[in-house]
């Protein structure tokens, strides 16, 4: 019977007046549908966010679009930071939003249906249990804004200006500039001859570097493992060792012992066995890579290595003996059952090796700081796009083309990254296998 007469009593109850209300005001479309508690809230934050923040962000958003009027008032990198943050707020409000309006609207077409609206108790206790994930995700979320989203959206804008050591702000405006950074960066020949070789190079030492430490450890990982090998865990140990050790200490040590006058490679190998003055490691760009390269597979190999000997522990013995059985030999077995196997348990932590090394600041910087130095260009012989980024940001303070090239490496990055995860079958549902 009460049933009855709640939806004879909501049967005139009108959803659009309902959604005109919210969006008129936040809360009032929840007021309309007697959801008391509800409309409250939405109110009060509504009213919150006009005599607090409506100021703030109409400033914010002025400074990101006009970056200041008056040189030597208007900071424009401080107001592009005020203008991101007024622009992430601004989202969040508007989701907000739209929220208040679908659920005012929703649940008048609920009311109109007959839906009974539980008590408070209830309602509090539907609302802990769907929310409760949401709630815990909340710190998250916001940790992940204002450590990841607003950097990114900065440095993205910031990719737009003209912001470089000879107009930093007070004393100088900053400008948008619209795509002149991008244009520059492929036209003008000191930017388009360095960037098209340290692309170039970045790319090789990606692969190369990557592959040859994977090879490697693949290669030791296969040793180790064949049932004729002796103490296997103190070999397994020792191949681990370099591992152990911080890498920006084998970093230093390896740069010391390449060095072109004093080096232990030079003085005590290369010059015995071959005479002459040995190689210029630190000073021909060449030399340079394939040192880096050789350091890096050095540093690298050893997570490899304990990788892949775990996975090749969990391969059946039941399929090599069938393999024995069918007269396979042991590259057919390697083909077809432990490099299949291999590749589908351990792809998507081999990718973000690869993503990995892309980014490697570390041993390019500690090595040789990025040298030797290339005629006609601005970056050094083993700069990748990484370190030339830092060069320009600390070094050269062209914070704009800093930020291009930033944006260029995270497009490439992402799209290397997503393609390869779509393509391995480790991120692919079981029933789709």
């Amino acid at each position: 019977m009460d049933h009855k007469k709640d939806k004879h009593k909501f049967s005139n109850h009108n959803p659009t007046i309902a959604t005109i209300l919210s969006i008129l005001f936040a809360g009032l479309g929840q007021l309309y549908n007697r959801r008391f508690l509800k409309g409250t809230i939405f109110i009060i934050l509504e009213l919150a966010f006009l005599t607090t923040l409506l100021d703030s962000i109409n400033y914010g958003l002025w400074g990101l679009r006009t970056l200041g009027t008056i040189p030597g008032t208007d900071h424009s990198i401080r107001l592009l930071v005020f203008g991101v943050l007024a622009l992430i707020a601004s989202i969040l409000l508007l989701a907000l939003y739209v929220f208040n309006v679908l659920d005012a609207r929703n649940q008048a077409i609920k009311l109109k249906d007959g839906w009974k609206a539980k008590g408070f108790k209830d309602t509090i206790i539907d609302f802990y249990d769907s929310a409760f994930p949401y709630l815990m995700t909340v710190p998250g979320l916001l940790l992940m804004i204002f450590v990841v989203i607003f950097p990114l959206m900065f440095s993205i804008l910031l990719a737009f200006t003209n912001y470089t050591l000879y107009n930093s702000p007070p004393r100088n405006l900053v400008d948008w500039v619209g795509f002149q950074n991008f244009i520059e960066l492929v036209s003008v020949p000191i930017w388009q001859d360095t960037f098209i070789s340290v692309l170039a190079w970045t790319i090789v030492w990606t692969v190369v570097a990557t592959t040859l430490q994977i090879a490697v450890g693949l290669f030791l990982a296969l040793i180790v493992n064949d049932p004729r090998i002796k103490f296997k865990k103190l070999i397994r140990t020792i191949f681990i060792l370099p591992w152990a050790v911080p890498a920006f200490v084998t970093i230093l040590i390896f740069s010391a012992m390449f060095n072109d006058d004093f080096g232990a490679i030079n003085r005590d190998i290369i010059i015995p066995l071959l005479g002459g003055d040995g190689i210029p490691w630190l000073s021909e760009p060449f030399y340079a890579r394939t040192a880096v390269i050789l350091i890096q597979t050095w540093l690298g190999f050893p997570f490899i290595f304990a990788l892949f000997t775990g996975v090749l522990q969990s391969i059946s013995k039941d399929w090599y003996e069938a393999a024995d059985v069918d007269g396979g030999s042991r590259l057919q077995k390697f083909r077809f059952i432990t490099f299949p196997h291999i590749m589908f348990a351990t792809a998507p932590l081999l990718i973000m090796q690869y993503a990995q090394n892309f980014n490697n600041f570390n041993i390019i910087y500690l090595f040789n700081e990025g040298g030797p130095p290339v005629r006609g260009q601005n970056a050094g012989g083993t700069d990748i796009l990484i370190s030339w980024v830092y060069k320009l940001t600390f070094e050269t303070n062209n914070y704009a083309m800093a930020a291009v090239i930033s944006l260029i490496m995270g497009l490439i990055i992402s799209g290397f990254a997503f393609y390869q995860f779509r393509q391995t079958k480790s991120f692919k549902e079981e029933g789709e296998l």
